[in-house]
């Protein structure tokens, strides 16, 4: 007489609720990250063709509010030019070949950027100008 054993377990693995929790991820975190906008400053900048693939270790940023400039060093406001001068000692100090990206509205007279241009030469700063691409 043969006797019977118990059920067997099925040692295979199904991993496709596996891929499906995966995908549903992969999506959360795409239209996640395409809604954070790192650059908290909407500066309309003049159109070049000369695009710089340099990266820059910092960013000054100008903006006009109808007639008074407002000076930014990575989106935080520093006041004035002595506040942007102390900023970008305070980050740049001890790097090799500092550089710094300056981000100027179009409506920005270009006497508020030649001062930029001033306080990076003066410290030895490598300077940028940013611009969109035609």
């Amino acid at each position: 007489m043969a006797i019977k054993h118990g059920s067997k377990v099925d040692k295979s693995f199904s991993a496709s609720s596996m891929t499906d929790l995966m995908f549903l991820l992969l999506l959360f975190l795409l239209i996640a990250t395409t809604l954070i906008n790192p650059n908290a400053l909407k500066l309309m900048l003049p159109k070049s063709s000369n695009q710089l693939k340099d990266k820059a270790m910092t960013t000054v940023s100008i903006r006009n509010d109808g007639g008074t400039y407002r000076y930014y060093v990575e989106l935080q406001e520093v006041g004035s030019l002595e506040g942007v001068e102390r900023a970008l000692k305070a980050r740049l100090d001890g790097q090799e070949e500092p550089t710094v990206s300056l981000h100027a509205e179009k409506t920005v007279v270009w006497d508020e950027v030649v001062k930029v241009m001033n306080v990076a030469k003066r410290n030895g700063y490598k300077l940028q100008a940013a611009t969109q691409p035609e």
